[in-house]
């Protein structure tokens, strides 16, 4: 499976943005699908996960109640809705697939491919 991530860019705090991860080369509707944020000095984190048949979504606490995540299958695309942007969301925004068990699914290690990454910068 090959990755595409986009809809990153600057936004004031308090804003919005919409990630998006077109899917190519493999069955996107088998894979679970993960995003993952790192910013500047730290490590990458989880940020949220939807398994393969979108029924199932799990979010860090840091952005449940703000993030939205979402998938098309028809369209093999990945979506994060991102509302009520706080600076500390500001990082790269990687999307990633793999079969992860639902104990593993925040973990980054679970994951087969991963998308080259957008950034999400958001000014105070």
């Amino acid at each position: 499976v090959q990755l595409q991530a986009s809809g990153g860019g600057l936004v004031q705090a308090g804003g919005s943005l919409r990630l998006s991860c077109a899917a190519s080369r493999g069955t996107f509707s088998s894979y679970s699908m993960g995003w993952f944020r790192q910013a500047p000095g730290k490590e990458r984190e989880f940020v949220s996960a939807i398994k393969w048949s979108g029924g199932s979504t799990y979010y860090a606490d840091s952005v449940k109640g703000r993030f939205i995540i979402s998938r098309n299958n028809a369209k093999n695309t990945l979506d994060l809705q991102m509302n009520t942007l706080k600076p500390e969301d500001t990082a790269v925004y990687y999307c990633a697939a793999g079969r992860p068990i639902t104990s593993t699914i925040k973990q980054s290690n679970a994951y087969y491919y991963w998308g080259q990454g957008t950034l999400v910068t958001v000014s105070s």
